[in-house]
């Protein structure tokens, strides 16, 4: 039976799927082999599911090892798919929840170029400064910026830069590791 029909007497009535969206970040612990992005990018594609950010690095050498972080947006019913999907892959050997576990930290790093000259460029090193962001390029004509932090944090310098002149940004996406003493 459609699980989106319910009974109600001898009628069948359509009900919606009523589940919240959330963000989720997941954490995959995987093989560091040749093809191994592709597959889990090819099966979130396959499946329609998005990936709004992700990031991959060897994080083991010695035992060829690579974490992979992914952030989705999806319901609870969808992200259980996700999870099932993903553990079922062949060289993945973990896969965490990490917003559903609860005790994850998150951090990003951006440059931010930003065009100006006289009164923008003391407001722009004046908010730089409050943001901790860091110049590693000055002209007469514009900085960049590397910034860290949570997404939050980013997003709101972000848009604090755009009356100010901005002219691009690069988001390495996001990384994220449990608090705590245990690993994956």
């Amino acid at each position: 039976m459609n699980p989106h029909l319910r009974a109600s007497g001898s009628a069948y009535f359509l009900t919606k799927d009523t589940s919240e969206i959330e963000r989720h970040t997941l954490s995959v612990l995987v093989d560091n082999e040749p093809g191994i992005l592709a597959r889990i990018a090819g099966l979130f594609s396959a499946r329609g599911f998005n990936i709004d950010s992700l990031t991959v690095s060897e994080t083991e050498h010695e035992k060829g090892l690579s974490r992979i972080t992914v952030v989705t947006v999806a319901s609870p019913k969808v992200l259980s798919q996700i999870k099932l999907q993903l553990e079922r892959l062949i060289p993945v050997h973990k896969v965490h929840d990490l917003t559903a576990e609860g005790k994850a930290l998150e951090r990003e790093l951006a440059l931010v170029k930003v065009a100006g000259a006289g009164e923008n460029r003391v407001e722009t090193l004046r908010l730089a400064e409050a943001f901790r962001a860091q110049v590693v390029d000055a002209s007469t004509e514009s900085f960049v910026f590397e910034i860290t932090g949570k997404p939050s944090k980013i997003e709101q310098f972000i848009s604090l830069m755009v009356p100010l002149g901005l002219v691009e940004v690069v988001r390495t996406g996001l990384v994220a590791i449990s608090r705590g003493p245990e690993g994956m």
